[in-house]
């Protein structure tokens, strides 16, 4: 394949509600644009974007899928993204590389939570949008129900380009709104003129609406539609080519993936109003970049593939000047020079070798060290992009390995997994001994789990993290602890008295008020030390004891025996009787919630909070998200173990949290039994 300038580039990214037919779409463009043969179905496994081993066994698109065709000596770059939940981080990937976000709904469904999603990241991202309805050959399909919900949820910008004429239920042609023509469609998708429908009101309607939203994108079209007059056809695609690049306008069209009807007409679209790179400046918060070739390499990896046979391969977007075989650009991230394998581009898993690319155009680079959201440049001119913002991982389970001997390879696996997938996170926890995998929910983090046996043989299983409690004194008391033993030459005796005494600090108070010498100084750090390691342990289920404040006040030491080990000893006994006698508690870990949900969710979710013995710390309006709500609360951790499921149902999937520890509290001694039991099974 030859390199395509700015101007003859299309980047769209494919995004939308699961099922709702991005990758059916996909492969309808492809196969119409010639770059395939024949029209694989997600059913049968046989798609060039769903090639995952995971993906033909599910039956969904669980990654980012890039794949090129030309059409017209125009190339479209095509980005298929997910569209379930769990694997939406592969959305916020496609988005940050495309200029159009092409977002589907299918006829017979509507708009659904994936579509506002799609929507709302895109305008948030500064990106041009398009809808397309999907599945028009389904039995209750409604186009126009279809429409009338865009236009509800996302306003007058959206404006119908092709739609069908289905006067008796199905679809008898499909009108080009432009040309004022209807086409019906044959099994191989080759169109037919046929005539216009009689006294179609609707159409003449949406044909006026067209013609208003074209006006409004330029003041000789604004005047001319004042006065009256017709628009050639000219002007329309002009029109709506300028209102699409400058977000005002959102064109709507309908097809059939699986028939291909009208699949040859939403290409035309593509390549006539979707904006070009050159049209669309790359943003990077206040800094512009304007796409040209002639500047110094400017480029970014979106996409990181990581895989043990074929090695690991990048999907890097050209932003300024360009990237041929011979290129060795500096990583803004490391300062170090990167050298690849190959210039590719794709379609799919399949690849084709490229001599070189051109700002605005999307390639793929094997062996390349760099991981996603690097910045590649040249070495004169070293610039870093913003990193892409990925959601945060909100479920997380302990994993260990199944066969012994396999730890090892567990870190590793996961570790490549992590370069691919930035949604996933992998820690250790020190206190509890677990290592934790984080995600999206339980379908992320099953598909993360079934990679790791297949890509690198590893068996894992799943349970829930321990959690890491904490015990305290509930009140003052003064104790003493005397070391003494005699066993030939020289003895060991160490005597201590220590008050000890509830405190708001989660680090051990040390303090001494010793009179008379009774306790030299020089004991002092020895003392000190032996409450530091003993509050590691405590007395009820030897979880660490905070909020304590011990004060050496007496004690009595011997010239000869006594000594800094003796005296370190004879403090780890007084902790011990101290924490007997200071009514002792277990303290349970709080997380603070921040919890961003549509308005209507709320009474909802504050019921939830009570309902987990959290307490709501208060709400307010989000200033990012038209709609929704912001409720910060504090929820034991213990009680939220599954909340990222629990969220996800109840807002359909709108629903979105981070947390983050805030402090211990007394457990309710009603759960303490249940805590006792539970570490009891854990320590067998």
């Amino acid at each position: 394949m030859k390199s395509y300038s700015c101007k003859n580039i299309r980047n769209i990214a494919l995004a939308g509600h699961g099922s709702s037919g991005k990758t059916a779409l996909a492969e309808a463009l492809l196969f119409k644009s010639g770059a395939t043969d024949r029209m694989g179905k997600t059913t049968d496994g046989n798609t060039v974007m769903d090639y995952d081993p995971e993906e033909v066994k599910r039956k969904i698109s669980l990654n980012t899928a890039l794949a090129s065709t030309v059409y017209k000596d125009v190339k479209i770059n095509i980005i298929d993204t997910p569209g379930q939940f769990d694997f939406i981080g592969g959305f916020f990937e496609g988005i940050k590389a495309a200029e159009t976000v092409l977002i589907t709904v299918p006829a017979k469904d509507g708009v659904e939570v994936g579509t506002i999603k799609a929507y709302r990241e895109a305008i948030k991202n500064n990106k041009a949008t398009m809808f397309v309805v999907t599945k028009m050959e389904e039995e209750h399909s409604d186009f126009y129900n279809v429409l009338t919900q865009l236009k509800t949820q996302f306003g007058p910008s959206v404006c119908p380009v092709i739609v069908p004429f289905d006067k008796y239920g199905t679809v008898e042609s499909y009108i080009n709104l432009i040309e004022l023509k209807a086409y019906t469609y044959d099994e191989k998708g080759n169109p037919t003129e046929v005539e216009m429908p009689a006294s179609e009101n609707r159409i003449a309607g949406l044909r006026a609406a067209m013609a208003e939203a074209v006006a409004e994108t330029d003041e000789e079209l604004m005047e001319k539609f004042f006065e009256g007059e017709e628009f050639t056809q000219e002007e329309l695609v002009k029109g709506l080519h300028t209102g699409v690049a400058n977000g005002s306008i959102s064109p709507l069209v309908c097809c059939s993936n699986d028939t291909l009807a009208s699949v040859d007409s939403l290409l035309e679209i593509i390549i006539n109003m979707l904006p070009s790179p050159a049209e669309r400046p790359f943003k990077d918060g206040e800094r512009i970049y304007q796409y040209e070739e002639d500047k110094a390499l400017k480029a970014y990896v979106f996409k990181t593939i990581a895989d043990p046979f074929i090695g690991k391969m990048s999907f890097v977007k050209i932003v300024q000047g360009s990237i041929n075989s011979k290129t060795e650009p500096v990583n803004a991230s490391t300062n170090e020079i990167e050298r690849f394998g190959k210039l590719l581009t794709l379609k799919g898993k399949k690849q084709e070798e490229i001599s070189e690319a051109k700002a605005g155009d999307i390639i793929a680079l094997t062996k390349l060290n760099a991981n996603t959201s690097d910045t590649l440049c040249d070495a004169k001119e070293v610039v870093a992009f913003s990193p892409i913002k990925f959601p945060v991982p909100c479920y997380f389970m302990a994993v260990r390995a199944k066969g012994k001997g396999d730890e090892s390879k567990i870190s590793s696996g996961i570790q490549r997994l992590l370069e691919e997938d930035k949604t996933l996170s992998y820690t250790h926890n020190a206190e509890t001994r677990e290592q934790i995998i984080g995600g999206l929910g339980e379908q992320h983090l099953d598909v993360a789990l079934s990679k790791l046996k297949t890509k690198f043989g590893v068996e894992v299983e799943l349970s829930e993290p321990i959690i890491a409690y904490r015990e305290a004194i509930r009140k003052k008391v003064s104790v003493e602890g005397k070391h003494k033993k005699q066993s030939g030459g020289h003895g060991q005796y160490g005597h201590v008295k220590i008050e000890f005494e509830p405190h708001d600090s989660d680090e051990l108070i040390f303090e001494e008020r010793v009179f008379g010498g009774s306790v030299p100084k020089n004991y002092f750090p020895a003392v000190e030390k032996g409450l530091q390691e003993s509050v590691m342990k405590g007395v009820i289920l030897g979880y660490p004891v905070v909020r304590l404040k011990a004060t050496l006040f007496d004690g009595s030491y011997h010239a000869v025996d006594s000594s800094e080990m003796a005296f370190k000893l004879a403090a780890a006994l007084a902790f011990k009787e101290g924490m007997k006698q200071g009514n002792p508690c277990i303290l349970e870990p709080i997380n603070t919630y921040k919890i961003l949900v549509e308005d209507k969710n709320t009474g909802d979710i504050i019921g939830l909070i009570n309902k987990r013995r959290g307490s709501v710390l208060g709400m307010s309006p989000s200033e990012e998200e038209e709609g929704m709500t912001e409720i910060v609360a504090d929820i034991p951790v213990r009680e939220a173990t599954d909340f990222a499921l629990v969220i996800r149902q109840i807002t359909a999937g709108m629903g979105s949290f981070t947390s983050e520890f805030s402090r211990y509290e007394q457990l309710p001694s009603n759960l303490e039994e249940e805590v006792k039991a539970s570490a009891k099974c854990e320590s067998e």
